[in-house]
């Protein structure tokens, strides 16, 4: 079979398919309005389809290459090309012996090389027994029903949540714990955002000035950043939730937050303490919410202008850039100790709350029986009251009584609950017996009565 090659012939059928469309080859009258001067010639117009793949896996032809049509992609330079762009395929699973494989071939036929540098493969979406989704068994989610029920960000976590690589599973059940998931995550940074109401930059602590607890959690963020960007070069999306999840309820939430609940509300406005609290909370927030911003695109928005009210977008911010001298592995084994003792103290607090001789953790006095020398020098220069949210703490050396609480898993270290002693701070809440010694504010402690002092100075109702 001899084929036709006329630059002329060429030209007519581009141009008809840039202005009409590839139907325009089958409109009456094609042949001669291509053909020209050959339409004599007996030249047939072929109308049988070669291959239906062709059309899909020439894109990065037009795609790539043509800034008329694409000016948003002028200028992509490949990696491979000595620029800085990468091109990547996203697909299903099924595209193996589709899109990504005809694209190979028409690629390496006419360039020599592969269209592309990545290519990422995600499985099918089942419902959450497994099964295929179908109208017949009802078992069907629909996206546009997600978004109207609970918001695009659910959907987006849901899917950010996934292992892409296998199939995907969806259904009522499995929405249940992404919203439960994002819930979590949304009052995390609504407390932040309330924390840092009335924080200035002309307030901020430099992080050697800071107390050891706010260097730990400086610490902690630099090593998420690592992951977190790691994660995201790879592709890696549910490894990027999983690690903020567990670092902003557990870390975050259930440990630092709730330990600096008593600075942040209860100390004076000039305390060091509480100014360095919220100097880390303020790197905190701008550091999880760009984070967070690529995947819940609109919380992290609402979240962002809401602190930067003048501001464009979040999703015009870089990620914070979190200073290398931050980290600090030394301080970081020293916290582990004091946590493990952390541990003890809590699961003792807890056996006396569940037979009601306690309500409050503020009501207990933990005294907390360390054999081990190395670990009570550790625990000599911290203020282990206030770690473990009691009113007053005390820690000796001396052999445990009978029927000390232990754990199996941290030994050397037993604990013996007792009451507080002294009176309740009607502002702190916690039982001291120092409540009462400033004259001008009779029920609560001369910390409290000070913050009082200098809240009224500021012109603040007391």
């Amino acid at each position: 079979m001899e084929i036709l090659r006329d630059e002329a012939v060429d030209l007519r059928v581009a141009e008809a398919f840039m202005s009409e469309g590839a139907d325009a080859w089958y409109a009456d009258g094609a042949r001669e309005r291509f053909l020209g001067d050959h339409a004599k010639d007996g030249w047939q117009k072929v109308d049988d389809i070669l291959d239906v793949w062709f059309d899909s896996g020439s894109t990065h032809a037009f795609v790539l290459e043509d800034a008329q049509q694409f000016p948003g992609l002028a200028g992509i330079k490949r990696k491979a090309d000595g620029g800085n762009d990468t091109v990547m395929y996203l697909e299903g699973s099924d595209q193996h012996r589709g899109w990504f494989h005809s694209s190979l071939l028409e690629s390496c036929g006419t360039r020599g090389r592969a269209p592309y540098d990545i290519v990422l493969t995600h499985g099918f979406t089942l419902d959450e027994h497994g099964r295929k989704m179908s109208k017949s068994l009802g078992n069907t989610t629909a996206p546009q029903d997600v978004i109207k029920q609970s918001g695009a960000d659910i959907l987006r976590l849901w899917v950010a949540q996934s292992d892409y690589s296998d199939d995907l599973r969806i259904g009522p059940e499995i929405l249940k714990g992404t919203i439960e998931t994002y819930r979590k995550l949304r009052n995390t940074i609504r407390w932040m955002l309330g924390s840092l109401a009335h924080f200035h930059d002309a307030d901020r602590i430099k992080a050697d000035d800071m107390p050891e607890l706010e260097r730990l959690m400086l610490h902690r963020l630099s090593e998420i950043d690592a992951v977190v960007r790691q994660a995201y070069s790879e592709f890696d999306y549910k490894t990027v939730i999983a690690a903020l999840s567990h670092f902003m309820n557990t870390e975050l939430s259930a440990f630092y937050f709730d330990i600096r609940k008593d600075t942040l509300y209860c100390d004076p406005p000039s305390s060091v303490a509480r100014k360095a609290a919220l100097t880390v909370i303020d790197y905190l927030f701008r550091s999880i919410v760009t984070w967070l911003a690529p995947i819940l695109s609109f919380t992290a928005e609402e979240a962002w202008l809401s602190r930067y009210p003048d501001a464009s977008s979040v999703h015009l911010e870089p990620f914070q850039s979190v200073l290398a001298a931050w980290r600090d592995d030394a301080l970081a084994q020293k916290w582990e100790a004091i946590r493990e003792v952390r541990r003890v103290v809590t699961g003792a607090l807890e056996v006396e709350r569940a037979a009601k001789r306690i309500g409050s953790s503020l009501e207990a006095s933990p005294l907390v029986y360390v054999s081990d020398m190395a670990l009570l020098g550790t625990l000599a220069d911290i203020d282990l009251a206030e770690i473990c949210i009691t009113s007053n703490a005390m820690v000796t050396n001396e052999a445990p009584p009978a029927g000390a609480f232990t754990l199996n898993d941290v030994p050397g270290v037993a604990v013996v609950v007792e009451k507080a002693a002294g009176t309740k701070c009607a502002r702190s809440w916690k039982i001291l017996p120092t409540v009462g010694d400033d004259p001008e504010y009779p029920d609560v402690t001369p910390r409290d009565a000070q913050a009082l002092r200098e809240w009224k100075a500021l012109g603040g109702t007391v």
